[in-house]
């Protein structure tokens, strides 16, 4: 909980956007510092299970495809994407985090960054970012392959169809769009990693969105829950086709507390939905 309170009530889009734009920008460093060695400048981790897209390849083959990073953060997948061959574009509500984006950048192009990396070495190439909300795409119709969201903007959205529908939009036919959010099942327990995490304390059916409120009374921070028909329906509702759905297990060995993850609820509760999305022809 903030210090300054949390409630569960309606936040319409445009104070939804307005609350997480401020809210990343100032929680970029505190985050980067705490979640970048696992998420590697270079790598592309689906959720805080580890589930790697090295590994996975749910994106399938991205070599020589159009790719659009949706709620990049600092970059980490992007740049891993054109490590393997992708024309990756990528964008962010927070200009703090593309500043962190454009600190890997300049890391990896002074010969700081990891071996094989996406940029890494003297005269790399940055990855390409904009800022922009994921409701207003600032991309032409049509203009990549892939997309993909590794818990980037849509559970900070007030209208998850119209984003969906912006990525649709953006998409060729035949098109690929893979995402990753909060299972939903996750929103009836306490956001706890031990043991009071695995007591139901709300209805899963209760979509108030959660918010935190800063000292004028207005939202700093917001979550919308969606029930996974809820997600099914805005996945459809935007004319995409639901082509698979990913429940990633707590894998053995892995110890890391992330937030509300960690090994002990891992074991009992999924923690991460993964939607693969197509653009029909």
């Amino acid at each position: 909980m903030s210090p300054e309170g949390v409630e569960r009530r309606p936040v319409d889009a445009a104070a939804t956007s307005r609350a997480n734009r401020g809210w990343w920008d100032g929680a970029a460093d505190e985050y980067q510092a705490e979640h970048g060695p696992f998420l590697r400048d270079a790598g592309f981790v689906w959720c805080p299970e580890g589930l790697d897209e090295a590994e996975a390849r749910l994106l399938g083959d991205v070599a020589g495809r159009d790719v659009l990073e949706i709620g990049c953060g600092a970059g980490q997948c992007g740049r891993w994407l054109a490590g393997q061959g992708a024309r990756v574009a990528a964008f962010d509500l927070s200009f703090r985090q593309l500043q962190h984006s454009r600190r890997i950048d300049l890391d990896h192009t002074a010969g700081d960054g990891p071996d094989g990396a996406s940029g890494s070495g003297p005269g790399a190439r940055p990855l390409p970012v904009v800022q922009a909300d994921a409701g207003a795409l600032p991309f032409a119709d049509a203009s990549f392959d892939l997309a993909c969201s590794a818990y980037g903007a849509l559970p900070f959205v007030a209208d998850a169809t119209a984003v969906l529908a912006e990525t649709r939009r953006v998409l060729r036919p035949g098109g690929r769009f893979v995402f990753s959010v909060s299972h939903p099942v996750r929103w009836a327990f306490p956001d706890d990693p031990g043991p009071r995490g695995l007591t139901a304390d709300r209805s899963y059916f209760d979509r108030s969105p959660y918010v935190e409120v800063g000292p004028d009374g207005e939202p700093s921070y917001v979550e919308h829950h969606r029930t996974m028909a809820d997600w099914v329906g805005c996945v459809t509702a935007a004319g995409l086709v639901l082509a698979a759905l990913t429940e990633p297990e707590w894998p053995p060995g892995h110890d890391r507390v992330w937030g509300g993850w960690s090994p002990l609820r891992g074991r009992h509760l999924p923690g991460t939905a993964i939607f693969t999305c197509v653009r029909p022809r």
